[in-house]
């Protein structure tokens, strides 16, 4: 079986998983007829009429059909995450030791959706290693983390079927934030109005860059830290808008970061290893949290607690503002706190 015959593709970002799915379908079904080689099946096929679940035994069906009228088929199977231990992928599992040569089957490990799935189970190692015995691939789509996360971006707008100059990419990089899979429907519809080849600068892209994207919570942190209201003001508008964060949870995150203060106020730390030990957190952090202690006077750091108090009782109903409004007046008090 080549190693196209069984692809299971795995990530966590619903954007790139179309993506992915959509390039990999295309391969299998080449120039023959869609409508009469191509089988998608979801959830809904999977569900289980006897005890109210899901069963995986109707994608296996699927995988065993004869083609009719062609010379194979494209079996795909998305939502197989509602699968998350080996004794629901057995007979996947089973079928895969010795897999249709006429079947191209591929299946999708993603969250199912109604009723919506809180957790996305690891892939079962039997799984997995059925397909690699297989001879099929498993596809990571994923933008990663941290630097593996900014050099996908990079790669991505470098990449593109259209040129973009370097203002333009700093300021799409910067509006994006977190949300950097958009930066796919993005360059679609940039090359879609200017052409495959064409060379675009910042006014020519900017109409289509949409609101900003959500960026990381110690971006907020980090802005308050430094008394810089305007960036701390921004980085809330982000979380709260592109980001999707209640004000509830801006709070706890807030709540958090001067709570984690006030624990080392009072045990005069002098390394960050005491750091560690105290809050439980290693490394950057560590080193990070120990830095900003010895920068917060204690008066600062008991202003942002009473002020914090004010905010949570605002919050659940003590005054009429909007809770948007409550945390724009708690970030600007935070940001204007003095510090050493």
């Amino acid at each position: 079986m080549s190693s196209e015959q069984v692809i299971l593709i795995a990530g966590d970002d619903p954007t790139l998983i179309a993506e992915t799915l959509s390039i990999h379908i295309e391969n299998a079904v080449g120039d023959q007829d869609r409508s009469l080689v191509l089988e998608e099946m979801n959830e809904n096929n999977y569900r289980s009429e006897q005890n109210s679940g899901f069963s995986i035994a109707p994608l296996v069906d699927a995988a065993q059909t004869p083609p009719f009228l062609t010379e194979s088929r494209v079996v795909v199977g998305r939502h197989i995450g509602r699968f998350g231990n080996k004794d629901q992928v057995e007979p996947l599992v089973e079928y895969l030791s010795a897999p249709s040569p006429t079947t191209k089957l591929i299946l999708v490990w993603e969250k199912g959706a109604e009723p919506a799935q809180q957790r996305l189970s690891a892939i079962p190692k039997s799984l997995a290693e059925a397909v690699e015995k297989s001879g099929g691939k498993i596809i990571s789509s994923t933008v990663g983390k941290g630097r593996d996360a900014n050099q996908w971006l990079e790669d991505r707008l470098k990449s593109a079927d259209i040129e973009i100059d370097r203002k333009a990419q700093a300021v799409i990089k910067e509006r994006l934030g977190q949300d950097r899979t958009r930066v796919v429907s993005l360059l679609a519809t940039l090359e879609a109005v200017y052409g495959s080849g064409a060379r675009v600068n910042l006014e020519q892209v900017n109409p289509y860059l949409g609101e900003a994207g959500d960026v990381a919570p110690w971006d907020l942190t980090d802005a308050i830290d430094k008394g810089n209201t305007a960036k701390a003001l921004e980085n809330l508008h982000r979380l709260q808008g592109g980001g999707g964060r209640h004000p509830l949870a801006i709070l706890s995150m807030l709540h958090n970061h001067y709570s984690q203060l006030l624990r080392l106020d009072g045990l005069e730390v002098v390394s960050e290893q005491q750091v560690s030990d105290a809050l439980g957190v290693k490394g950057f952090p560590a080193k990070k949290i120990f830095q900003l202690s010895r920068k917060t006077p204690t008066e600062s750091i008991k202003k942002a607690i009473t002020l914090l108090a004010a905010a949570d009782l605002d919050l659940k109903g003590k005054t009429a503002w909007p809770p948007e409004l409550v945390t724009e007046v708690l970030v600007a008090r935070l940001s204007a706190l003095p510090k050493r």
